[in-house]
């Protein structure tokens, strides 16, 4: 059967017009952090948001002076105050509204556990390899898309022991439903944010050899997201995927935990199970599953079947939030990529038919479309095989694929490395660009005409001609070599790397390029 959307109802507007409302319009009033930071208020005041850093603070937000290794916070007071910030959390007093605590980022925890004890609506907590921005993002938008705005989450990559209180602080207290991502690379830092967000749903959306360079090993790795139960409320449910190598092992730690299991993919014991994925009209893919008493049939708008496995994720923990599964669907056939994690944009290229000279009779052709799939924020083995796998599925004039090199892989780097040769290969990609000194392995594979299908193992090339690819060791050499090749009308170009690389210069290069 279909879901239908329905939409859950909304508050009460006497909720916001009546001052002793429980839901004030006031994120935080200056006694309740007096009391809540164990600190002295200067005066009274209320704030609106909540910010740690100066650059990014708007009118009525309430700004924490962290210290650092190497910055404090308290240089920037000023600039917070300049910029409309209501109130400042310091250790030193200050001109200006301020909380005086003995310790700002102790406060900032204290704040964030403020705020999970006063919310009202389940809680949720994403962790995993691969794929749990883009997850925490899709149960967001199928939540808030049901209580009409009504869920919160943290926004960008805020997962780590300064990101969670502060996204927890910023939770206002008539939030129905709460999403919260956390991370890790090393083992206990998820205990540590786990027991601070203390969700009623913890999802784990894969285990890959993200961080294994910190953990030495995937059981390890495992392990270490599995700690994402050790927070679970009461009665919480564990989704966890069902196709994964180290299911058992996820599943025995939650049941330690005391916490329900729900488990999604292909298997066929899986209790979110995909029955079936086709390409949908206009891109992505049209999805049945199979959640025990119902079957469901949505779209999923972002391409590849790594994204149809997420979504069974995120159809878990919105039923495990007795959530509105219509609206979920809605959401997944709306939500397209995100910015370095998916997003399609469209860049000019010199005009005229694939293959044409970009000028004709010494005027310049009108300006045509490229296809650019931004991956640049994260990579690791598994999403780089995925993110390929779905370039070769991609229609397209030639296949470029830009890649960085892979963060944290410590001794297994190389081999990781080298063994995307053959997913290259297979993907039927036109030119490579391997940016950065890890990528050296790869590039002697391609050279020597290597096709490693899984680490440690290599065989004959397959049918077919060689992988031309230029290695470079900086960005900037990346765009001139992308530039020498020659973008024409309906390439497909897919850049992908960790962070650090910095692709994503040359994602913002390539999309201001004019044709």
């Amino acid at each position: 059967m279909n879901a239908v959307a329905r939409i859950l109802e909304w508050p009460s507007d006497a909720a916001e017009e009546n001052p002793l409302s429980p839901w004030p319009l006031a994120l935080w009033d200056s006694a309740t952090l007096a009391r809540v930071l164990k600190g002295t208020a200067s005066g009274d005041f209320t704030v609106s948001g909540v910010e740690i850093d100066s650059r990014d603070v708007e009118p009525g937000d309430l700004f924490f002076a962290l210290k650092g290794e190497a910055m404090d916070g308290h240089r920037f007071v000023d600039g917070a105050f300049a910029k409309g910030a209501a109130a400042a959390v310091v250790d030193r007093p200050v001109d200006g509204p301020h909380i005086l605590v003995e310790d700002t980022t102790e406060a900032l925890e204290r704040l964030g556990a403020a705020a999970r004890i006063r919310s009202r609506g389940p809680i949720i907590g994403v962790t995993g390899s691969v794929g749990k921005t883009g997850v925490k993002e899709a149960i967001w938008a199928a939540l808030d898309r049901a209580s009409r705005g009504d869920a919160h989450r943290s926004v960008k990559s805020y997962n780590n022991h300064v990101g969670v209180p502060l996204s927890l602080a910023r939770m206002p207290a008539r939030a129905r439903f709460g999403i919260f991502e956390m991370g890790m690379n090393h083992a206990g830092e998820i205990a540590g944010l786990t027991r601070q967000v203390r969700p009623n749903v913890a999802v784990i959306t894969t285990i890959a050899p993200a961080h294994i360079e910190m953990l030495g090993s995937m059981e390890a790795i495992a392990d270490a997201k599995a700690e994402i139960f050790e927070g679970l409320e009461k009665g919480g449910v564990a989704v966890i995927p069902a196709d994964s190598p180290y299911f058992n092992r996820l599943k025995e730690a939650a049941l330690e935990a005391g916490a329900q299991v729900v488990s999604f993919g292909k298997a066929r014991d899986a209790d979110v199970r995909l029955l079936d994925a086709v390409p949908a009209i206009g891109g992505g893919s049209l999805v049945t599953i199979d959640m025990g008493d119902r079957r469901v049939c949505y779209t999923v708008a972002s391409p590849g079947e790594h994204h149809v496995i997420n979504s069974l994720a995120v159809m878990a923990a919105v039923r495990g939030v007795k959530g509105d599964l219509g609206a979920a669907g809605v959401a997944l056939a709306e939500m397209g990529g995100l910015p370095g994690r998916g997003a399609r944009l469209q860049i000019d290229v010199p005009g005229g038919e694939p293959g044409a000279e970009a000028n004709v009779d010494g005027r310049r052709a009108a300006s045509a479309k490229a296809l650019l799939i931004d991956e640049s924020y994260n990579a690791n083995p598994a999403s780089m095989r995925a993110t390929l796998d779905q370039l070769g599925r991609t229609p397209a004039h030639r296949r470029i694929a830009v890649l960085g090199a892979m963060k944290e892989l410590g001794s297994h780097g190389p081999d990781y490395h080298a063994a995307l040769a053959g997913p290259i290969r297979e993907a039927g990609v036109d030119y490579a660009v391997l940016v950065g000194e890890e990528m050296a392995p790869l590039a002697k594979a391609l050279e020597a005409g290597e096709n490693s299908g899984e680490l440690g193992k290599s065989g004959a090339l397959p049918l077919g001609k060689d992988v031309p690819f230029a290695h470079c060791l900086t960005v900037r050499e990346a765009v001139d070599a992308l530039r020498e090749f020659g973008l024409e009308r309906d390439d497909v170009i897919l850049v992908k790397g960790s962070n650090s690389v910095g692709l994503a210069s040359l994602v913002t290069a390539l999309d201001k390029q004019e044709g």
